[in-house]
């Protein structure tokens, strides 16, 4: 972009009777991107093309590479969040439990996720994950409590095929630069409508837990939000190591790093198979008209 006046600048000097073609030029083409980059916008679908035949048995053993999901595994992170201008220590949790879950007549993994703000729980969440024959990770749901001062506020719960929502695309099997952005769950019902589209690959990347070469970074953004995006950055073998922002909009200012991955033995598998249990249980009082016709978790083994 810089170097443009002085190419202009330059042809001009040379070409004086070619200055009105020249501008003329740069313009249509200025359209023409404009119009394509409208036509692109205009032909973006809603939602990814859910179809339960893309998965098998194999749909909770979620392999892949940016975004392993293994049973019993813990990741930490750590950082601050800004909220009208205040700042609050952050830091998520989010165990890979051995429990899983039909949603939408897919097997999927369940997730335990701990959010807190200045040490104090703010939200606690089962989502549900599934990969299908090819590699690709589904968001199939997920059931978010929010707390204040240690009481319950609401619960925003989605799942695939209730309500009209449709299941999105967590980590795509084969990710590239420049392929077009998809949804990563569709709920308008609770104002979940995220898309993600692939920012940057091959990075570097370092986090308190270690450096990682070959990062890849996507991109999030909410259709309520449009000039704000979410950076999550992925290194291989390990999943999401650090949470980023970027934009004007009212998005929270986010930054989160991953600071420890634990495997869960003896007390914390306990602890987290019972808060697991706890939090559904209170989902099939809190949401009955959804969360309740769901089937029950079912433990995995993990032999």
């Amino acid at each position: 972009m810089k170097a443009t006046p002085k190419y202009i600048k330059y042809i001009n000097g040379l070409f004086p009777s070619c200055k009105i073609f020249l501008f003329i030029f740069i313009l249509t083409g200025l359209v023409s991107f404009s119009a394509y980059a409208q036509g692109n916008e205009n032909d973006q679908k809603e939602h990814e093309e859910f179809n339960p035949s893309n998965f098998d048995e194999t749909s909770i053993n979620i392999t892949n590479k940016w975004m392993p999901l293994k049973p019993l595994t813990r990741h930490v992170y750590e950082g601050t969040t800004v909220e009208d201008g205040e700042t609050f220590a952050h830091r998520v949790i989010i165990t890979v439990t051995d429990f899983t879950k039909e949603i939408g007549g897919v097997n999927c993994v369940v997730t335990w996720d701990l959010d807190y703000s200045n040490g104090e729980l703010e939200e606690a969440e089962l989502a549900f994950f599934a990969q299908d024959k090819f590699g690709n990770v589904w968001r199939m749901g997920e059931y978010p409590e929010e707390y204040e001062n240690g009481k319950f506020i609401k619960a925003t719960c989605w799942l695939h095929g209730f309500n009209g929502s449709i299941a999105g695309i967590e980590m795509n099997a084969n990710p590239k630069v420049g392929m077009p952005s998809y949804s990563q769950g569709w709920a308008p019902s609770v104002d979940f409508t995220d898309r993600a589209q692939v920012d940057q690959m091959g990075i570097k990347n370092c986090v308190p837990l270690d450096c990682f070469e070959d990062v890849l970074v996507i991109a999030e953004l909410s259709i309520s939000e449009p000039d704000a995006q979410q950076l999550k950055y992925f290194a291989q073998n390990v999943g999401n190591i650090r949470v980023g922002w970027r934009g004007k909009g009212e998005l929270t200012q986010e930054v989160l790093e991953l600071v420890e991955i634990q495997q869960l033995v003896l007390g914390a598998l306990d602890e987290a198979r019972a808060g697991v249990i706890k939090l559904e249980k209170s989902a099939y009082g809190v949401s009955k008209e959804l969360y309740g016709k769901t089937k029950p978790i079912i433990q995995r083994s993990t032999n």
